[in-house]
């Protein structure tokens, strides 16, 4: 989602609170800010049903294009927590990482965006996505990669296989 406007200078990144980042950008048009809030399609699925919903691809966070002194404005909107700091001042997010992240969002089908991932060694997972689909086993992490093992106490045998951790969930009872 972007919204219009005519001020020029730098991108910032300004954090929410959890959830508010759609209406702090409508917060943002509506007080007269360029800003950003790159937005993932996704499917949810509650008991009940199945929507199409959209989420920001980086949670809590939304970019503003604005001078320094302006900045500080954005502080008093409902949602805005603080402003992205770098060396104890505003962190300036170059022009191009804005673009970049608009050319990953073009074909997000074919893009991996991970977010916070809390999956740790030991951990029970499922697989979500690819080949595996539905597959129940232990994480193990191995020099930054990640790997499944899947036990088969009953055969006494342990089959290991490299999985994209965007493929995974973490599941609290095996």
């Amino acid at each position: 989602m972007i919204t219009q406007n005519t001020a020029e200078q730098n991108w910032y990144a300004l954090y929410t609170k959890p959830r508010f980042e759609k209406k702090v950008c409508s917060l943002l048009f509506e007080n007269n800010f360029n800003s950003y809030l790159p937005l993932v399609s996704t499917i949810k699925q509650w008991s009940d049903r199945k929507k199409k919903v959209e989420l920001p691809l980086i949670s809590s966070y939304v970019f503003v294009r604005t001078d320094e002194s302006s900045l500080k404005k954005t502080l008093s909107l409902n949602g805005v927590i603080r402003i992205l700091k770098h060396l104890g001042k505003p962190a300036i997010i170059k022009d191009y990482e804005i673009e970049n992240l608009k050319i990953l969002l073009e074909d997000p089908d074919n893009v991996n965006f991970i977010n916070e991932i809390h999956i740790q060694k030991g951990d029970p997972i499922i697989v979500e996505k690819g080949v595996f689909r539905g597959l129940i086993a232990e994480c193990v992490k191995l020099n930054g990669r990640f790997r499944l093992i899947a036990r088969f106490e009953a055969l006494n045998n342990v089959v290991e296989v490299n999985i994209p951790i965007s493929h995974l969930k973490k599941i609290n009872d095996i």
